[in-house]
């Protein structure tokens, strides 16, 4: 487990500050180049046999790079063409130096190039693409991607956006991709990570030190962000919290059957499910170890909340979408209790989102966990512009709440702007209910005390891990709670 440090992710701009301040501190620009393209190099030959190479440059630095990793697997015995999109005479300081240095052709391209050589280096754009690709450049990326080739990109795969994973126009489908320093978001955001292929982030020289000045807000989602809950050997269930989940009617019970086992796989001493008695009656012949409470309308639920000490409150998996929801989640969020908000407690404020943002002000010391997919986040929040961090940033400071965007690449963003990118989950995950796990996941840590932000980071891992450890085609949601205990040891 690395240190969090390792995990923040720079974006274009804030890598080209990086690189800035190690020439400042006298790392020469020509110097990082030149580290760079070793390390793709080296990537190179640890991993691949000899065999036929097609080095694509372009007239940025990116380019410069490529020259490097032309040069030197040619001095290695490589046979490598190398071909240079853009006008050579553009090309800049440390890039035209290494351009100088290639003794080989630089010829034109060609698609028989890429029939003709087994790898292809893709040194063509960096990662701050600011605009869509097109003409040669498209044709050329076009080439490479129906050849199937083994595909190595420098930095970031030529057509996709460092900063936001947007494909722009066109991309290079690439078998690996070396980076330098650390990962960008794009490696992490979909669709640029299915571009990337394996990631694997090289020192080049560049200054641990600088990362202060760039005070980066944003991290890989990985176990060194967060501290699972530890027990107490003096402790008991109550003093290792109780968490409540709001139950749907008697035809919609598994949802919140789901968060409710989750959290109390997840650690939580007690977990209540608190509905109506046809409902209860219903869970009462699936569960054994989960109390059942009564609380027909939003009266009963707010004497429930009182009478258990409530730490943590789990509301929206099937609970129904309509009046009686908003007045339970307006009971809730005056309870003291830490907030988990699915489903159709989201849903249930479609056309009075202030509200509910509201009813989150009314404590901001007591965490609110929002996980919304899209659909449900569209319906709350509208049409925001900007990459998936960016929205999920944007609507965690709208509504006060931290908001875990769904999806094979979950954002979890708080109100103060710190956000992660989740990398672990499988697609197997993508499944009816596993949404449901991972609000109970939530809520089980919550109950525990752990931060809200935390919280709700580290339940995204580890269901994401869950998933990852059942490894097969088939996973229902019904599989997941009981795989969190093994990966709980793993992280204690």
């Amino acid at each position: 487990m690395g240190e969090i440090g390792d995990y923040v992710l720079l974006n274009p701009a804030e890598m080209a500050e990086a690189d800035r301040l190690t020439a400042e501190s006298g790392v020469s620009y020509a110097r990082l180049m030149e580290n760079a393209g070793t390390a793709v190099t080296e990537a190179i030959l640890e991993r691949y046999y000899q065999m036929p190479v097609l080095v694509l440059c372009g007239p940025g630095n990116n380019g410069g790079d490529g020259f490097v990793v032309a040069r030197q697997l040619k001095e290695k015995g490589w046979p490598v063409h190398l071909v240079m999109h853009g006008d050579r005479a553009k090309l800049k300081r440390e890039a035209a130096a290494n351009a100088d240095a290639w003794t080989g052709r630089i010829e034109a391209f060609n698609p028989d190039l890429v029939s003709d050589a087994d790898m292809v280096i893709d040194a063509l754009l960096g990662a701050g693409l600011d605009r869509d690709v097109d003409g040669e450049l498209k044709t050329i990326i076009e080439a490479v991607n129906a050849a199937r080739k083994t595909v190595v990109a420098v930095d970031v795969p030529s057509g996709v956006d460092g900063g936001t994973g947007a494909v722009r126009g066109a991309a290079i489908e690439a078998t690996l991709t070396v980076t330098f320093f650390r990962k960008k978001p794009g490696h992490l955001l979909l669709p640029g990570r299915e571009k990337a292929g394996e990631v694997i982030v090289a020192d080049i020289g560049i200054r641990e030190d600088v990362l202060g000045p760039i005070a980066g807000t944003l991290w890989e989602n990985e176990p060194a962000h967060w501290q699972l809950p530890h027990a107490d050997p003096a402790g008991h269930k109550y003093t290792r919290g109780h968490c409540v989940v709001v139950s749907g009617g008697p035809l919609q019970t598994g949802a919140s059957r789901l968060a409710a086992e989750a959290a109390l796989r997840s650690g939580a001493g007690l977990v209540s499910l608190a509905g109506h008695r046809d409902a209860l009656m219903v869970h009462a012949n699936h569960v054994t170890s989960i109390m059942l409470k009564e609380a027909p309308q939003w009266s009963a639920l707010e004497q429930v909340l009182g009478q258990t000490k409530a730490r943590s409150v789990v509301i929206g998996p099937a609970a129904g979408v309509g009046q009686a929801t908003i007045e339970n989640v307006s009971i809730i969020m005056q309870s003291g209790a830490a907030v988990v908000l699915d489903a159709d407690a989201l849903t249930s404020f479609a056309d009075a989102p202030e509200e509910l943002f509201r009813f989150i002000a009314f404590d901001p010391s007591r965490p609110v966990v929002m996980t919304p997919h899209t659909g449900e986040f569209a319906r709350l929040f509208g049409e925001i512009e900007g990459s998936k961090v960016d929205v999920a940033r944007i609507a965690a400071a709208r509504s006060g709440a931290i908001v875990i965007l769904k999806g094979s690449d979950t954002v979890i963003a708080a109100p103060d702007g710190r956000a992660f990118i989740n990398s672990n989950a499988p697609a197997i995950l993508g499944t009816a209910g596993s949404g449901d796990v991972l609000a109970g996941i939530v809520g089980g840590l919550l109950a525990q005390g752990m931060p809200g932000v935390q919280a709700a980071a580290a339940a995204v891992w580890i269901h994401g891990d869950a998933a990852q450890r059942f490894g097969m085609p088939g996973l229902i949601s019904e599989d997941l709670p009981g795989i969190l205990p093994e990966v709980l040891e793993g992280l204690v």
